[in-house]
């Protein structure tokens, strides 16, 4: 898994690094077909302080690609909310692949 983790308006600081990896271990768990994972960090400087923190990613999966992105006030909270959020998404992705294949076992004469 090609993983990419890089701040806008924002230094990525190693610890803030280490925690966003560990998390993303949550996906690999569910799913262990990632690809590429790509997580853009920013601070928003025009909006309104409640949510300012910003995190997205950008996961790359055999067959799909799924996006999700999260807003808090905290960014280690932006962080948990995506990761929830792509979590749910990966989980759905994974459910569609084996739904997929088990049609064709359940259709009488196939």
């Amino acid at each position: 898994m090609n993983l990419t983790i890089s701040g806008h308006h924002l230094d990525v600081t190693p610890s803030l690094r280490t925690y966003v990896k560990s998390k993303l271990e949550r996906i690999t768990r569910h799913f262990d077909q990632v690809v590429g994972v790509k997580v853009l960090l920013s601070v928003e400087k025009q909006k309104e302080k409640e949510k300012r923190q910003r995190a997205e990613c950008n996961i790359h999966v055999k067959g799909n690609d799924l996006f999700a992105e999260s807003s808090h006030e905290d960014l280690y909270a932006a962080v948990d909310d995506l990761v929830n959020k792509l979590d749910r998404q990966v989980v759905r992705h994974k459910n569609r692949l084996q739904d997929h294949h088990s049609d064709a076992r359940r259709r009488p004469g196939a």
